[in-house]
């Protein structure tokens, strides 16, 4: 009989050639378990999936409860539903007046595609802007705004009319005009090393917009539900956005994603043409079920603990190896000296059960992002580790 190893390198497509290939068969709170009985800290929440935590039981009761009452019965937007009435009402309960309607779909890069279009179709105009080092997912539009040529060039031609600007530059900003449809913006660049902007940044480049009459997107696909310590970075950056995008650690480990735009704005996708953007997962009715619950757990923690727990990271981690943590809360980078340090780092710590990774754009720093519930202890105890093999490393040279 094959192993589930040679079935996995056999039967699903890889996206490297070198992947983990460490088999998961448990998961709870903040560990991951392997058949052996091998556990790993988990650091990195699947990429700030899993903030919760892995199998939180109010998302277990939740997925548990729906599945026993009715799954998928139609395409979005047709049928009555309380999962998704549901959660729209809580979610949209916790944003500002104008952020009212939401558009539920299955991931973060299909959120990107609906509030591409929305800004598209609402302004009449086709330019949309992005950022240098920006990510926002892998889909073929998504693709056309990232801010990397490394991962596009090999799909080129991809979406006409889009362009990238420095993060932060305010003299950038003059390249947003009246004919851009939108910008989209992290508040907290993810896949660029967990980057913050210059204070007041995100004011002016909100100015701006409103002034020329662009939409302004902020994809808060990481950043959302404390992963920095607020409910929504960009709301605590003191900027309400015409459209938000989320996913990511909003089904507490269940797949889904929302753009959220004032009903009016969110009215152009119901005529001219008729079914403007159409789903047929979207808003899944056990993923939003799921949603809800990690939603009300979520909304409770307190956010000062998320900065506490960020600050414990950032007094521990001092070596001569670190030169620098970036980030804020719970996303955090840890820059090194190389990106050969950095792998072989991450390397090693999973040797020893702590399980770490890097950044697309800044392969030389260490990501931090561990589920918002893990404990002082285990903080510790991952610190330990890391500076455990940065000495080891560092006796090498």
């Amino acid at each position: 009989m094959r192993s589930n190893r040679q079935v996995f390198l056999e039967h699903l497509a890889q996206t490297s050639h070198e992947p983990l290939a460490v088999e998961i068969t448990a998961a709870s709170g903040a560990v991951l378990y392997g058949p052996d009985g091998t556990s790993y800290l988990d650091l990195i929440s699947g990429i700030a999936v899993s903030n919760l935590g892995h199998c939180h039981p109010d998302v277990v009761e939740a997925v548990q409860r729906q599945a026993e009452k009715f799954m998928h019965v139609m395409v979005y937007g047709e049928l009555i539903q309380a999962p998704q009435n549901d959660l729209a009402a809580e979610l949209t309960s916790l944003l500002p007046a104008s952020l009212n309607c939401c558009y539920f779909v299955n991931s973060g890069s299909e959120a990107i595609e609906g509030a591409m279009k929305l800004a598209k179709r609402a302004t009449g105009r086709t330019e949309i802007i992005s950022f240098h080092k920006a990510y926002h997912g892998s889909t073929q539009g998504a693709l056309s705004i990232m801010g990397d040529e490394f991962f596009k060039t090999a799909y080129r031609p991809l979406l006409p009319d889009t362009r990238q600007i420095s993060y932060g530059s305010v003299a950038d900003l003059a390249f947003i005009t009246q004919k851009t449809a939108c910008v989209i913006v992290e508040p907290v660049q993810g896949e660029a090393g967990a980057v913050l902007p210059p204070e007041g940044y995100l004011k002016l480049l909100a100015s701006k917009c409103k002034d020329v009459g662009a939409l302004l997107i902020a994809d808060e696909i990481q950043t959302a539900f404390r992963r920095t310590g607020p409910m929504f970075a960009s709301l605590s950056a003191g900027i309400i956005p015409d459209v938000l995008v989320l996913a990511k650690s909003m089904g507490g480990g269940m797949p889904i994603g929302s753009f959220i735009a004032d009903k009016k704005l969110m009215g152009v996708f119901a005529e001219n043409p008729v079914l403007g953007h159409i789903t047929t997962f979207g808003g899944h009715p056990v993923s939003c079920a799921a949603a809800l619950a990690a939603l009300k757990v979520t909304r409770h923690i307190p956010e000062s603990e998320i900065v506490r727990k960020g600050e414990l990271f950032r007094e521990r981690l001092v070596h001569p190896a670190v030169k620098e943590i970036t980030g804020k809360g719970l996303m955090l980078g840890v820059k090194l000296e190389s990106e050969t340090l950095n792998r072989e780092l991450i390397r090693r710590c999973m040797l020893r059960g702590v399980f770490t990774d890097w950044f697309l754009f800044a392969p030389d720093k260490l990501r931090i992002a561990p589920p918002l519930i893990i404990d002082d202890h285990q903080i510790f105890m991952a610190c330990e580790v890391i500076l455990q093999v940065l000495d080891e490393l560092s006796q090498k040279q």
